[in-house]
């Protein structure tokens, strides 16, 4: 066991302690070609990051994992110039009547969720990182390293050593300062310490709940002069004395879902109004009323809302809403029988979901429709901040949570690009808070997050055009009419995903994954019902 003073460890300590099971480490990579000396993708319509329309056909150069040469080499595939185009690579793509983006950034993950533990067999990170590659996400801000920040400093190594399938991971250590359980630390000088050794070990950042206001304020003061990026989810027990503009004027990088907003946005009131029998340990009690708390605030176009967007907007502050984790909440039916589930949700995860006293996000037990109304109108208000944020220049970022409440990781992500063309963003403004907003609230923007010279080559090769409709990203695929056999079909748009230079066959990483999951599940089967006519397997793998 590891120094109970080691920063970044308290919570793996704990768990161990409890007997939950560790998440098992990736240790090597069986997919992935390359890299290559020198890779070439020839004749795609490049949709940048940056927001600009498609362009093509473009020939990208990639050297040593970067891109070298940007090459327009005719008006359409017609007018291709053979005279125009650079020579060949170690290996080439056809990206002929394709498309290719930048990279997804998930800018709120979590590599293996322990939690599941209590409910059968933990999934192997592998699970993990294979369905966020197969839906193309290449950099994740690990919110937390809860499996201990030196297993995840570890995976982080491997990954960039391509030593492993894995996206590019950022590793955010868990503050432990507001859970009595688990707080260890309660003084401003204990926040500074154990924020300078945090640095000490190699984290990129920190991962807040809240604390008391004077150690929350000294953290984010130590963690601005170490460099280290900061994000919270503004615990419910600790946001009652600083809400997220507070946070934001201390220094914080991020608000990450919504807490502490809507008490930024209160006019006649502090607190929220919570019920007299409301009670914070019940799970049922903290996510239903969670969906009260933007109709309390303040009207949209208000003086208060835009005082409070104006503030914001001064502070170059950052939104990672996490719409997904949430979408249950609003319809829990459809969350329940969503598409993927049979293949590709693990087993102790999909008993993870289900109502039980205890468990973190499984509070199903009496969730009603007017539960589902007051989300929906939460949605609305929370959407309509977050839209007029971007629009007034703010930046706002894709992050998906994934592995709670019917979310699982990959088609969570795809889904937050949904709920952002919800929330009013039109696709090429998704597709930038996906790529290069979410590049630059990691610091990365240097590097990731658009198709430029000089940038790591993290690029996603498309069948189709990913603006046309989110769900073509979906590993499932989207249904679509065969007009001449009268059938339902199933189109997937993502066939590779290059991390790094690193190129990976996105149907190869789905059948592992469905592999895994079928492994995860005993010989009377019990998984959720597949959808009536549906094939899985062969609609997996369809084009």
């Amino acid at each position: 066991m590891a120094d109970p003073a080691l920063p970044g460890e308290e919570l793996t300590q704990e768990r161990a302690r409890m007997g939950q099971p560790p998440v098992a480490a990736a240790t090597s990579r069986d997919r992935g070609q390359g890299p290559f000396r020198r890779l070439v993708l020839r004749g795609a319509r490049v949709i940048d990051g940056t927001g600009a329309p498609p362009l093509g056909p473009v020939d990208i150069v990639v050297e040593n994992g970067r891109i070298a040469l940007l090459k327009k080499v005719g008006s359409s595939l017609a007018t291709i110039k053979e005279s125009l185009r650079p020579p060949p690579g170690d290996h080439e793509i056809d990206c002929h009547g394709k498309w290719v983006t930048p990279g997804f950034v998930d800018c709120h993950a979590h590599a293996g969720v322990a939690y599941h533990a209590a409910n059968g067999w933990v999934p192997p990170v592998d699970y993990v990182y294979k369905l966020w590659l197969a839906h193309g996400v290449t950099t994740v801000r690990e919110m937390g390293s809860f499996n201990g920040l030196g297993w995840m400093l570890d995976q982080k190594k491997l990954s960039a050593e391509h030593k492993i399938a894995a996206p590019r991971l950022l590793a955010y250590a868990y503050f432990p300062a507001v859970n009595d359980r688990l707080k260890t630390i309660h003084t401003p000088d204990q926040g500074r310490e154990w924020i300078r050794a945090l640095a000490a070990r190699g984290a990129d950042g920190v991962k807040f709940f809240g604390a008391p206001p004077a150690i929350m304020e000294a953290a984010l003061d130590e963690c601005r002069k170490v460099g280290l990026r900061t994000g919270c989810h503004h615990d419910q027990m600790a946001v009652t004395r600083m809400n997220a503009l507070t946070t934001a004027r201390w220094g914080l990088t991020s608000a990450e879902h919504y807490y502490g907003l809507p008490e930024a946005l209160y006019e006649d009131q502090v607190v929220q109004r919570f019920p007299a029998d409301y009670d914070q340990s019940d799970e049922y009690f903290r996510f239903s009323v969670a969906g009260q708390m933007f109709g309390q605030a303040a009207e949209p176009g208000s003086a208060k809302w835009k005082a409070v967007m104006d503030a914001f907007l001064e502070l170059d502050f950052t939104f990672v809403p996490t719409f997904t984790i949430y979408d249950a909440n609003r319809d829990l039916m459809r969350a329940r029988q969503a598409d993927w589930h049979r293949d590709y949700t693990w087993k102790s995860m999909w008993n993870y979901f289900q109502p039980q006293r205890g468990g973190h996000g499984s509070y199903w037990y009496r969730w009603s429709t007017q539960n589902e109304i007051e989300w929906k109108e939460n949605y609305r208000l929370w959407m309509a901040f977050i839209n007029e944020y971007k629009n007034r220049g703010g930046r706002v970022c894709t992050g998906s949570d994934s592995g709670f409440i019917f979310q699982i990781f990959g088609f969570g992500y795809v889904r937050e690009l949904e709920l952002l063309q919800e929330a009013g963003f039109n696709p090429l403004e998704v597709l930038r808070a996906a790529t290069s907003q979410g590049a630059a609230l990691c610091g990365l923007e240097d590097e990731i997050g658009t198709v430029e010279v000089g940038k790591r080559a993290d690029l996603l090769v498309h069948d189709h055009n990913p603006l046309t409709d989110f769900k073509l990203l979906y590993g499932t695929g989207a249904m679509r009419l065969n007009e001449e056999t009268n059938q339902a079909e199933w189109h997937r748009g993502l066939r590779t995903t290059i991390k790094d230079g690193l190129i990976f066959d996105t149907a190869e990483l789905l059948a592992d994954v469905r592999d895994m999951v079928r492994s995860s599940w005993d010989e009377e089967d019990g998984r959720p019902a597949a959808a009536p006519g549906s094939d899985r397997d062969s609609r997996a793998a369809a084009g």
